[in-house]
């Protein structure tokens, strides 16, 4: 008896450790920084992600400039895409003061993989009135979902 219950407390033991050790799916990202966007107007990535998967897009933004990245991403294919969410996020305070007026923030979208298929995601970074100027920056990114 007493030799069945070490052997239940050894193989829960490794259980445990097992699924302890099993690490959460990462999360894929895709980041573009204001020095990037500045070398280069127009900026290209491509990412993989699993059917179910969601991924985010974060992309250097200031609007004190003016300018503003689209609210709505431009899809190819929403039956193998779809945008989830979209935030600004301001820049953080460093040393506890606040950050310096003008200070870029990012923008961040959330988007969903719905099906297998390849479709490609596009943004405009643009002063949105009437004559505005227009595309400032674009980004784009091909997305296949395996």
């Amino acid at each position: 008896m007493k030799s069945k219950l070490t052997l239940i407390c050894v193989l829960i033991s490794v259980l445990l450790a097992l699924f302890g050790c099993a690490s959460a799916p990462e999360q894929t990202s895709i980041k573009v920084s204001c020095d990037e966007f500045m070398n280069q107007q127009q900026i290209s990535r491509q990412v993989e992600v699993a059917v179910g998967d969601s991924f985010t897009v974060t992309l250097c933004s200031n609007p004190t400039t003016g300018f503003q990245w689209s609210e709505w991403a431009q899809i190819s294919d929403q039956t193998i895409l779809q945008q989830v969410t979209h935030q600004f996020v301001p820049p953080e305070a460093k040393g506890g003061s606040a950050p310096a007026p003008g200070t870029p923030g990012k923008e961040v979208w959330t988007f969903k993989a719905l099906k297998k298929g390849t479709g490609t995601i596009s943004m405009e970074y643009s002063r949105p009135w009437e004559g505005g100027e227009k595309g400032a920056w674009k980004f784009d990114s091909t997305v296949t979902v395996k």
